[in-house]
């Protein structure tokens, strides 16, 4: 038990990138009691606005309560969104020294509005296109800054689509990783998702793995997993393979080890977010321990935890480590 203890107070050591899609998750809370005499459409009368980190910021948002030092790098608009995203940052402990701003881009904001106790409508801001060719270098500018100041321990690639990690990215910052010795993880995306070669921890879903393999779904056992993982590492030749199977738990393997790792009975409420809850635990305890197993079960137990609540929301640490006491042996 002690053990646990220990691993989780060493979370303060590590240093972690997080480089990707960062993005404004805006709520608008309120009542729905008419129609609009303008169209057949409910009237929500807001009577709360809440703002949230959403996309890789969440990632960084789960590093920071576990402890360990966050930084994010990534590229938003020069708007207000982006003015709002970067205090918010600023206010939860996560540097923004390379939080790159561009007038050719819009901070992405998901607008959702919420009446009756279910969302009615989103509303996305943003542009989904690549980053031009100056943003492009300013940013991979400020990975090597980031590494030469900062001397992290891990980065991780959070790939939303939203055009931030393009393959020059992808390609340039895992080929700083590896000659200065830095952890890879990466929970990638459709668009760019056999770009990631060579990294360390690959952290797809399961529907996620199987598209970017064209699998037609089966029935879902170890040995289609085991499939999935050589099919997944013939092309990117990468050490690990963790994927998220739902409410089935998660699947890892490296090399002659690997299982599947069965979730544990929750309550859930809500799935937003457990993702980025997943890889951020993941790398933390990989870091600490190099122990994938223990990666695995530590990351399905947190993935979990945070479907117990509504909306995006990062791991609880105190909570996290009453849970792996619990169910860890």
């Amino acid at each position: 038990m002690n053990d646990i203890a220990n691993l989780f107070e060493s979370f303060k050591n590590i240093k972690v990138g997080i480089v990707g899609d960062v993005m404004l998750d805006t709520y608008m809370w309120g009542k729905v009691d008419r129609i609009s005499p303008e169209a057949p459409v409910p009237i929500v009368a807001v009577n709360k606005k809440e703002y949230r980190i959403g996309g890789a910021g969440n990632v960084a948002l789960n590093i920071c309560s576990l402890g360990a030092s966050a930084s994010v790098i990534s590229v938003t608009g020069s708007d207000d969104d982006g003015n709002a995203l970067k205090k918010m940052f600023t206010e939860q402990g996560i540097d923004t020294a390379f939080l790159l701003q561009s007038n050719k881009r819009i901070t992405t904001n998901k607008i959702r509005v919420i009446g009756r106790n279910q969302q009615m409508m989103r509303l996305d801001q943003e542009i989904t296109g690549n980053l031009g060719y100056e943003d492009e270098n300013r940013l991979i500018l400020a990975v090597q800054h980031y590494i030469a100041q900062e001397k992290p321990q891990v980065i991780i690639l959070e790939d939303y689509n939203k055009g931030v990690l393009t393959e020059l990215v992808i390609q340039k910052v895992i080929d700083l990783c590896r000659r200065n010795n830095i952890i890879t993880a990466v929970d990638p995306k459709r668009k760019n998702f056999f770009a990631y070669k060579g990294v360390d921890i690959f952290k797809p879903n399961l529907k996620e793995a199987m598209e970017g393999l064209n699998i037609i779904a089966g029935e879902v056992n170890k040995q289609l997993l085991e499939d999935i993982h050589a099919a997944l590492a013939e092309k990117l030749e990468h050490h690990i393979s963790l994927i998220t199977l739902s409410e089935r738990g998660v699947f890892y393997r490296q090399e002659n080890a690997g299982g599947i790792v069965p979730s544990h009975i929750r309550n859930i409420a809500d799935v937003s977010g457990a993702g980025d809850t997943v890889i951020a635990v993941a790398s933390l305890v990989y870091a600490a321990t190099r122990n994938v197993k223990l990666m695995a079960e530590s990351a399905n137990i947190a993935g979990g935890l945070v479907c117990e609540i509504v909306g995006t929301a990062a791991i609880n640490k105190e909570t996290l480590l009453k849970e792996c006491r619990l169910l860890l042996n």
